[in-house]
């Protein structure tokens, strides 16, 4: 593949560094991803890059002196082979300027053009293995809107790794075992008995959902009869535990479902009640003994989680013999790292942050690195109808389910306002906002723009009579209207964007380069006739519309979202 504009003047810069340790003008240093960005002020070139400012801290001089350096090395190597025609040092922020020879900018919307939907790929992955684990919500009831964000988040990760690269799997691990199981279970069987009429008392801390009575009321007018006999005939202990395996499984197909209509599919699913009955736990129990990290202590063990970073010390099995979630989690990943993933991804819920340190503790005392294992804390939304919050309470098992999020906005815009806010930051997702079909809805702004373009195709097929030329052949040099190259720029960026995303997992920036980016289309196309009495330059502007197109397509792609036709 051809080297890109972001690549290029990466080389460049990373040549500079690696040249300006070798004079003592700077100190060695590890660069971290180039970012690229199109200046604010005209006057400061076509693309800039704040590298000097990210790395000021470690060279030890300030942004304004480091980008100084790095310029004039810069500088000394531009010539006519190079797609760089001038460099220069902000002297107010430090920021690295660059002009682009025109020509440079040209070959590159028409490689775009060459590779359909391939635009934003790279090789920063290598091939290496990634394993992604997110959702995971135990089968006790519909997923959340919690895990809806969580859900997207996930798989939009997994679709950025896969475009830089990687090779990626999803997986969701199913707590289908112990004292929430067992609360599941009960909590069905008081409905089954109230529905057959009698008096039950159903505790606080039991199940309270309408889903319940629904899982309830399918076991009594199905007739289910468990080995042959009424539910009736058996013991409480046995009915109970019927009915738990019953909604838990139920529940998971539900589950399984409301992914897919999400848009997520998962490759594997590992169960915690199959760890257990396999003896993995148990084996990895007596792994950490053998390694002095365990003790008995008032007749439970203990794992020795706060010589490993955690604020005490934690209960792997209490003194009933009951295992706790923390010994299963043990044993499930320590099983990952030997399935040869160089990295493990984990999205958790906010109120897990405290369990981080005790995992990675636990891997580290079983002799594995836990610098593999990638925890993500995914924030919590908020949902409004207008400037109306909505309820969230799960008491009486009141909640807000991702189903009825996407029965009120569909999938589409449910997933795009789920990454559009940092994974790190609470999200305020306006469902009366999400339903407009209007340019203050950022999911059908950059929808629109797609269509837009497909509107003028059709339109110069109806007004010319001919098909659309072939745009890999179109001479793109006439393109040279301030709005166009404007244009061209944000298309060059995007692969930039895509692998900075990736390796910095943040989601996000993909739907804020999309709305940009549909920005200035909307501004091209108000500013420069598309079809004109030039047949040549009517290729041209053609061409740089398709491309356009195509790069909107890629980024709704990798967010899950699809990239209508028409609107």
């Amino acid at each position: 593949m051809l080297p890109e504009i972001n690549d290029r003047i990466s080389e460049l810069i990373g040549n500079a560094f690696r040249e300006a340790a070798a004079q003592n003008l700077l100190p060695p240093v590890s660069l971290p991803s180039v970012e690229l960005k199109i200046p604010r002020e005209k006057g400061h070139g076509d693309l800039a890059s704040n590298i000097a400012m990210k790395v000021a801290s470690r060279v030890k001089r300030s942004p304004v002196e480091t980008a100084k350096i790095i310029a004039s090395l810069i500088e000394k190597r531009i010539s006519r082979k190079t797609i760089i025609s001038r460099v220069e040092a902000d002297p107010r922020k430090g920021f690295l300027n660059f002009t682009v020879t025109p020509g440079a900018f040209h070959d590159a919307l028409r490689h775009l053009l060459r590779v359909p939907g391939h635009w934003g790929e790279s090789r920063a992955g290598e091939g290496e293995k990634v394993l992604l684990e997110f959702v995971s919500a135990n089968p006790t009831g519909p997923l959340t809107v919690a895990h809806g964000r969580q859900a997207a988040v996930g798989d939009v990760l997994a679709n950025l790794l896969a475009k830089a690269g990687y090779r990626v799997s999803r997986e969701y691990y199913l707590n289908d075992r112990g004292r929430q199981m067992k609360i599941l279970g009960e909590s069905v069987y008081l409905r089954w008995r109230e529905l057959r009429g009698e008096e039950v008392d159903l505790p606080a801390d039991y199940y309270q959902g309408d889903y319940i009575i629904g899982l309830a009321r399918r076991i009594l007018e199905g007739g289910l009869k468990p080995a042959g006999r009424e539910l009736s005939e058996l013991p409480p202990e046995e009915a109970i535990d019927y009915c738990g395996t019953f909604a838990s499984g139920a529940l998971l197909e539900m589950i399984k479902k409301e992914l897919r209509d999400f848009g997520v599919e998962m490759e594997t699913w590992v169960s915690e009640s199959e760890l257990v009955a396999e003896g993995r736990v148990t084996a990895v129990l007596r792994d950490l003994a053998a390694r002095g990290s365990t003790y008995e202590k008032d007749g439970a063990l203990w794992f020795r989680s706060s010589a490993y970073g955690d604020e005490k010390d934690r209960v792997l099995r209490k003194k009933n013999g009951d295992l706790t979630y923390i010994s299963s989690d043990i044993a499930y990943h320590r099983e990952k790292y030997g399935r040869g993933y160089s990295e493990m991804i984990d999205f958790w819920g906010p109120d897990h942050h405290g369990y981080i340190a005790r995992l990675k503790g636990a891997m580290k005392a079983l002799g594995l690195n836990p610098a593999r294992l990638d925890i993500i804390i995914v924030q919590l939304s908020t949902l409004y109808e207008g400037k109306k919050k909505l309820s969230m309470s799960t008491r009486m098992g009141e909640f807000i389910s991702l189903r009825q999020v996407l029965d009120k906005v569909g999938k589409d815009a449910a997933r795009y306002f789920f990454v559009r806010r940092r994974k790190e930051s609470h999200l305020d997702f306006d469902l009366e906002l999400a339903r407009k079909k209007t340019n203050d809805n950022p999911v059908y702004y950059v929808q629109y723009a797609h269509a837009r373009i497909n509107s003028i195709f059709k339109k110069f097929r109806a007004v010319t009579g001919r098909p659309l030329p072939d745009f890999t052949k179109i001479d793109l040099a006439c393109l040279s209207e301030p709005a166009e190259l404007e244009l061209i720029k944000k298309l060059v960026l995007f692969p930039g964007v895509v692998k900075t995303a990736a390796l910095t997992h943040q989601n996000h920036l993909i739907p804020a380069y999309l709305e940009e980016l549909a920005a200035i289309f909307h501004s091209y196309y108000n500013h420069c006739r598309v079809i004109t009495d030039d047949p040549d330059l009517t290729a041209a502007r053609l061409a740089l519309a398709r491309a356009t197109q195509l790069v909107i397509s890629e980024g709704l792609s990798i967010l899950g979202v699809s990239a209508p036709d028409s609107m």
